[in-house]
């Protein structure tokens, strides 16, 4: 008998880095929270933190749009 492949939407690659999106955008979010002064306005929070969210979504989107070749 014939093993069945999962029909997954995406391959390995694409899944590995949604993880590591995921991973950036939270220790971007942590970093927001990370901040002293009020109100969140010093670097951390309202510079570095957003910053390293957006690289978060970048890699997010690079993961769906990315083509698995092992997946054809």
């Amino acid at each position: 008998m014939e093993e069945k492949k999962p029909n997954l939407a995406f391959g390995k690659k694409n899944y590995v880095l949604m993880l590591v999106g995921i991973a950036v955008l939270a220790t971007g979010f942590f970093i927001m929270t990370l901040d002293n002064q009020p109100y969140g306005l010093g670097f951390m929070g309202i510079t570095l933190g957003p910053l390293v969210v957006l690289a978060g979504f970048a890699i997010e989107f690079f993961a769906i749009m990315a083509k698995d070749k092992t997946k054809e």
